[in-house]
């Protein structure tokens, strides 16, 4: 079998088939593997006319259809069967070849990965790939990282099928070296699960303080999707609010078990937050949200437990209940955006990766699952002052936020007073209002922690560390 392949996937699931033919139907020979063959040819027969596949039966023929430098890509679980495939693979490859790892891998695995084929001449690139089966076979956003060596070879293939901007941009990019690429794709899956709880909870608060059906509240939402909002998100969620449910004629929401699940990134964005000591409240409570909801048992034993029940407003003060949740929810975006791209700007930092934030914000443009009109700005505003400390430092948008933040007071208020939760508005309102105070009680917390572990606290009259002896006379020492 000769090397007549551009670009060959192994691992032939849906995200794999629909990548494999993305591939094919943009003009590149793609050679084709699958630990089960069948696989492989049931790809052929069905799809085989969208362009030119090369099957491969064994690891030795796939590889033998790659042209040099050979571009093999990975889809296959995260972890050991990565781990597996890799160690299949490299021994049949030469110096310059490219494996790259298309699946939602922990960044630190891909930081031992590449260094582990660098020192055997091989190429690693972790790629983040978001747009689930349709942005895999249409478009996706692609965050590729990896040598600038390896983006030389691989990224125009990248740009190729990824998705396109408005104004034609292709989105992927080169993040960085070695797990950058996936390391921005958590924080975009981060961002993600912010994103849908801050839309749960404006939805919720439609139903239960604004008395809205899910019917009027996916006409608000298609409003909302005209303007600043603009994003798919907000799009599908018009679509599942308006959803009937065919068995009882329900809405479809009603029908739907109230506990939702995650796959694990949400939990990785706020883990490595931890570590690089980034706030990314609205993260955290997005993913505490969802774990949340799936105690049944703690639920149940708790429902019984006092507080207000949620009173629908009179239409009139509904419909501008309904204005404020908008405000509040546009200002709550901005903020978890704000968030991730301060975690993003910290892990570049920590790993020395150099990553461009105007250019992430521009392959999310489209593709994604993220993808939203106000991504145009977030680009501009990174473009303009690349050491840009904070989106809130723009302009524009802390002009935005200070316009929409005495209605999100009043739906965090409402929500309170109502007993209805809204941990993702609260956590955003309180990071605003954390980062625009004066004094922080962090210096009371510094005297706790100083009077029980003597762990000193700084001044702010002069420099230094310093310890209370706290006892007698409660005298101050210098600390060094």
């Amino acid at each position: 079998m000769s090397g007549t392949a551009q670009i060959g996937v192994t691992g032939l699931a849906v995200m794999g088939r629909n990548l494999a033919r993305n591939f094919a139907r943009n003009g590149f020979t793609v050679a084709l593997h699958n630990r089960t063959a069948s696989k492989t040819r049931a790809l052929v027969d069905e799809f085989g006319g969208e362009g030119t596949f090369v099957a491969a039966e064994s690891a030795e023929e796939f590889v033998a259809a790659l042209e040099r430098p050979r571009r093999l890509v990975i889809m296959v679980k995260a972890g050991d069967p990565t781990d597996a495939v890799i160690e299949e693979f490299a021994p049949l490859l030469e110096e310059g070849d490219v494996i790259i790892d298309g699946g939602n891998a922990h960044f630190a695995d891909t930081r031992r990965r590449e260094k582990e084929l660098r020192e055997r001449g091989i190429h690693f690139v972790g790629v983040g790939i978001s747009g689930g089966e349709e942005g895999a076979l249409h478009g996706p956003s692609i965050m590729p990282g990896g040598s600038t060596e390896s983006y030389a070879s691989l990224g125009p293939l990248l740009e190729r099928i990824a998705g396109k901007a408005k104004d034609g941009a292709p989105c992927s990019t080169h993040i960085g070296p070695d797990g950058a690429g996936h390391f921005v794709k958590m924080v975009h899956n981060g961002i993600e699960y912010a994103d849908m709880q801050l839309i749960a909870e404006a939805y919720h608060l439609l139903r239960s303080v604004a008395g809205y059906s899910p019917a009027k509240i996916a006409e608000t939402f298609r409003t909302w999707n005209t303007g600043r909002l603009d994003s798919y998100l907000i799009e599908i969620t018009a679509e599942v609010l308006a959803h009937t449910d065919e068995a009882t004629g329900k809405p479809f929401v009603d029908v739907v078990v109230d506990q939702a699940e995650q796959k694990g990134t949400g939990r990785w964005t706020v883990q490595i937050a931890l570590d690089l000591g980034v706030p990314v409240s609205g993260i955290a409570e997005a993913v505490f949200a969802r774990s949340l909801s799936g105690h049944g048992a703690l639920r149940e034993a708790s429902a019984s437990l006092p507080g207000p029940t949620a009173t629908p407003l009179p239409e009139a003060d509904a419909a501008r209940f309904a204005d404020q949740v908008e405000q509040a929810l546009y200002a709550s975006k901005i903020v978890s955006y704000t968030q991730g791209f301060h975690q993003i700007q910290a892990g570049s930092e920590e790993y020395g990766w150099d990553i461009d934030l105007g250019s992430v914000a521009a392959i999310w443009r489209a593709g994604c699952i993220i993808r939203a009109a106000f991504l145009d700005r977030i680009r501009e505003a990174y473009d303009a002052r690349p050491d840009l400390p904070s989106l809130l430092s723009d302009k524009q948008f802390a002009e935005e936020i200070g316009a929409a933040q005495e209605d999100w007071r009043a739906v965090v208020a409402s929500a309170v007073h109502q007993g209805v939760p809204t941990p993702g508005f609260a956590a955003a309102l309180s990071y605003y209002d954390a980062l625009r105070a004066e004094r922080l009680p962090a210096a009371l917390t510094q005297g706790q922690r100083d009077f029980f572990g003597a762990h000193t606290y700084r001044r702010t009259d002069r420099e230094g560390s310093f310890h209370t002896l706290w006892g007698g006379d409660r005298s101050e020492v210098a600390n060094g």
